[in-house]
């Protein structure tokens, strides 16, 4: 009996030149499914942007963007020449500053602990208990903390004292940091925690025949595997160290800790939605993007020339 033998094809290559034809023949179709997206992305995302130029207007909800009377930098020198400027400058800078140096190496330290566990039963388990934080909102979190934090709740029942913290402008920034790490800690292990998994077994098995402890491994295996994650991560959230939440802040805000715990985005909404003083309010708005920006930019530079110097 005789088998034909079936010859195999080669898939033919497209070139770049082929890909264009094919979608310059078949464009209705990549708009259909295109412009919901790109339609979505103008009307939220730049139409928007319009709304800066509110920052140099005397802007009036009735005569709108365009009809507004223009007032150039204004706004810009009566905030920069408010006696509170510094005040709210400060504290922003203080919440995410502090915030970043305390919060930023737990997730690390916790993704190599958690690497250290073998068992993979129970590493779960505390994977659950680490990652559940995350998914508390940021108002119900704040009302735990109220609810802990008041002079009858279980801290002060615990220590068998009655002080009100929430009151206290002292004690306002460690209790919106300490909250934030235990809310966000373990979610943000999860990346360093991926890139462990990774990390080469070989090495880690050579490091442990040629007699290295737990920190050698950690310093000359572990670690160089999740540099570059670390790297990047420190410079998203240097790069955002003006963009604190305003969420929280407002929510744990009170009358009597208001001299640390107004920042600038509740400065916004204060002489914004409140007072109604929307140029102002969005002068400050803008003023505080850009610092965001040139932060953003400083920082990368300054992590890019480590790099090259092998600082890192």
């Amino acid at each position: 009996m005789n088998i034909l033998a079936k010859k195999k094809t080669s898939p033919v290559k497209r070139t770049a030149k082929d890909k264009l034809m094919y979608v310059k023949k078949n464009w209705q179709l990549y708009l259909f499914f295109l412009m919901p997206a790109l339609l979505l992305t103008i009307i939220f995302k730049y139409l928007p942007m319009g709304g800066v130029l509110i920052a140099f207007e005397d802007y009036n909800v009735i005569d709108g963007i365009l009809g507004s009377e223009w007032v150039g930098l204004e706004y810009f020198k009566r905030f920069l020449s408010s006696p509170d400027f510094m005040e709210y400058l400060m504290n922003t800078l203080k919440l995410s500053a502090f915030g970043l140096l305390w919060g930023f190496p737990i997730p690390i330290i916790l993704a190599l602990l958690l690497n250290r566990i073998r068992r993979e039963g129970i590493r779960k388990k505390i994977q659950l208990l680490i990652y559940a934080p995350n998914f508390i909102s940021v108002i119900v979190l704040c009302g735990m903390v109220r609810m802990f934090l008041s002079p009858v709740g279980p801290i002060n029942s615990l220590l068998g004292i009655d002080t009100n913290w929430m009151t206290m402008p002292s004690a306002f920034r460690t209790i919106y940091i300490a909250s934030g790490i235990w809310q966000t800690a373990g979610w943000s292990s999860i990346m360093y925690t991926a890139a462990l998994a990774n990390a080469s077994k070989d090495l880690e098995e050579a490091a442990i025949v040629d007699g290295a402890n737990i920190f050698q491994q950690i310093r000359y295996v572990e670690l160089p595997a999740i540099k570059n994650i670390i790297v990047i991560q420190f410079i998203l959230q240097a790069g955002n160290i003006m963009s604190i939440g305003f969420e929280k802040a407002f929510a744990l805000q009170t009358d009597m800790n208001l001299p640390a715990s107004e920042i600038l985005s509740t400065y916004v909404y204060r002489m914004g939605l409140l007072n109604g003083d929307y140029g102002y309010s969005t002068a400050v708005g803008l003023f505080n993007a850009i610092i965001n920006v040139i932060l953003l930019i400083a920082v990368n530079w300054v992590v890019k020339k480590l790099n090259d110097g092998e600082g890192l």
